[in-house]
C-alpha cells in the first residue's frame, strides 16, 4: 500500500488525484476515532489468552479479505468507483486497527530493559521490512508477468493483491501461538475513555515522541508513494522500479541491526541525529538526478536512503515503551493499548497525509491521469515532474530537520530511563510486602 496505492487509483483504476486523496483523508478521519478506541478497549478485555492475542484470531481473515477487495476494480465509472473504494477502504482499515493495535501493543509487555526493547523493535521491524521488501519487488513482477501472458494490469493487481493478502493474514495465527502476556488482568482497573485521553497526551515525553514518529513517518510515506512516479515519468525507467524498492528496503532491512548495536554505544537520540542527517543528504541528491543518468548511480542512491530510512523506522518505536513507563511511574497503570493506539493512529495518519499531499500536488500540478488503454507511461507536463522531484527531495529534507529538533528536545535518557525503572520495582516490592 506504502509504494503502489495511490499509483494503483491514479495509473490502474484511472480515477482523479484529487478523488483518491478524498478516499485517504476520509478513511483517516475515521482512523481518529477506531485507532485509540480499540487500543483502549483492549487494554479492557478480559480472557484467558490475555488483552491483545485473541483479537489476532478474529481480525486476521477480514483483514486479508478487505486487502483482497481494495485491489479490484469493477466497473462501476468514476463516481461509482469512488464510493467502492471509500467503503472498502473504511473496513480495512478498521480491520487493520483491529489486529495491528494490539500487536504493537505486546512490545511493551515482552521486556522491560532499555537495550532490550530497541533490539526487539529492530527485530519486529526486520521482518515487517523483510516482508516489505519482498511485495515491493515482486509485486512489479507478478503484475508484469500477468501482462506478458495477455492479461490486463487490472488482473495483475488482483492476483498480486491476492497472494499479498494470504501473506499478510497467516502470520497473526502464528503471533496468537507464539507470544504470551506478561501482565494480567488483575493489574489495574479500567479507566474512562475521556481520562485516558487527557492523561496520555498531558504526558511530555509522549507529546514529542508522537512528533517525531509522525514527522518521520510522514516522509517515510510521501517518498515511498513517489518513488514509482519518479522512476516512471521523471527518470522514464520504470523497469528500475522492483530494483530501487529492493535496494531500499534491503539496505534499511540490514542497517536496522547496525543501528541497533550502535545505538547501545550512542544511545537512541545520537542514531536518529547520524540517520536522518544522511537521510537528508540522499534526498537533496535525488532531487538533481537526471534522466541520462546510469541505473546503477541510481540504485546506489537507493541503497544510501535505506541507512536513513531504517532510523525512522528503529527509534521511535524503541522511544515508546521508555514513554509508557514513566506514564505507569506517574498514575500507576499500565496502558501500552491507548499508548500504542495513537501510535498506530500516527502511523496511519503519516500514510494518508503523505499520499494525500502527494495526490493533490499532483493534481494541482496538471498531473495526467493515463486514458484507457494506454500501454506506456504519459509525458507529463513539467509542472508535475517538477513537484515530483520537489516532494522527493528538499519537501522530505525540511520536514526530516523539524524531526531532528524534536529528538533534541526528547526528555528521556537511557539514564534517567533506568532510574525510572528502579522507582517502579521499589513500588512494587512494596506493594507485594503489604499484601
Amino acid at each position: 500500500m506504502s509504494f503502489f496505492l495511490l499509483y494503483f487509483f491514479t495509473d490502474v483504476a484511472r480515477i482523479s488525484p484529487a478523488l483518491a486523496g478524498v478516499i485517504l483523508l476520509i478513511t483517516k478521519i475515521f482512523d481518529a476515532v477506531n485507532d485509540p478506541l480499540v487500543g483502549m478497549i483492549s487494554d479492557r478485555v478480559r480472557t484467558p489468552w490475555g488483552r491483545r492475542r485473541p483479537w489476532f484470531l478474529f481480525g486476521a481473515i477480514p483483514f486479508g479479505l478487505t486487502f483482497f477487495l481494495l485491489f479490484l476494480v469493477p466497473n462501476l465509472g468514476q463516481a461509482g468507483l469512488f464510493v467502492y473504494y471509500l467503503v472498502v477502504a473504511l473496513m480495512l482499515d478498521l480491520a487493520f486497527t483491529v489486529v495491528n493495535v494490539p500487536y504493537t501493543a505486546l512490545t511493551a509487555e515482552l521486556t522491560r530493559d532499555y537495550d532490550e526493547r530497541t533490539s526487539l523493535n529492530s527485530f519486529r521491524f526486520a521482518f515487517s521490512i523483510g516482508a516489505g521488501l519482498l511485495a515491493a519487488f515482486f509485486h512489479p513482477i507478478i503484475v508484469n508477468a500477468v501482462k506478458a501472458g495477455g492479461g490486463t494490469e487490472q488482473m495483475g493487481y488482483m492476483i498480486s493483491a491476492l497472494i499479498w493478502a494470504v501473506v499478510a493474514t497467516v502470520p497473526f495465527f502464528f503471533a496468537f501461538w507464539g507470544t504470551y502476556e506478561r501482565h494480567t488482568a488483575e493489574e489495574e482497573a479500567p479507566m474512562p475513555y475521556l481520562e485516558s485521553l487527557k492523561i496520555t497526551f498531558a504526558n511530555r515525553s509522549f507529546r514529542y515522541v508522537t512528533g517525531i514518529y509522525l514527522l518521520s513517518w510522514l516522509v517515510v510515506q510521501t517518498v515511498s508513494t513517489l518513488v514509482v512516479y519518479y522512476l516512471t515519468y521523471w527518470l522514464r525507467r520504470p523497469a528500475l522500479v522492483p530494483f530501487v524498492l529492493l535496494a531500499v528496503q534491503g539496505s534499511s532491512l540490514v542497517f536496522l541491526f547496525v543501528w541497533t548495536a550502535i545505538s547501545r554505544r550512542i544511545g537512541k537520540k545520537g542514531v536518529y541525529y547520524y540517520g536522518m542527517v544522511w537521510w537528508i543528504l540522499v534526498s537533496m541528491a535525488l532531487y538533481f538526478v537526471q534522466p541520462s543518468w546510469s541505473p546503477a548511480v541510481i540504485l546506489a542512491l537507493g541503497v544510501l536512503a535505506g541507512v536513513g530510512v531504517a532510523t525512522a523506522y528503529l527509534v521511535p518505536w524503541a522511544m515508546l515503551p521508555d514513554v509508557i513507563e514513566l506514564d505507569e511511574l506517574k498514575t500507576g497503570r499500565r496502558r501500552e493499548g491507548a499508548f500504542y493506539g495513537f501510535f498506530v493512529l500516527l502511523q496511519k495518519l503519516g500514510l494518508a497525509l503523505g499520499l494525500f499531499l502527494v495526490s493533490q500536488a499532483l493534481a494541482i500540478s496538471g498531473y495526467i491521469t493515463p486514458p484507457p488503454g494506454a500501454t506506456t507511461p504519459v509525458v507529463q507536463p513539467d509542472s508535475a515532474l517538477q513537484a515530483i522531484r520537489l516532494m522527493i527531495g528538499p519537501v522530505p529534507a525540511l520536514i526530516l530537520l523539524a524531526g531532528i529538533f524534536l529528538v533534541y528536545k526528547f526528555p528521556i535518557t537511557k539514564e534517567n530511563h533506568e532510574a525510572t525503572l528502579r522507582e517502579l520495582e521499589e513500588r512494587r516490592a512494596s506493594a507485594a510486602l503489604e499484601m
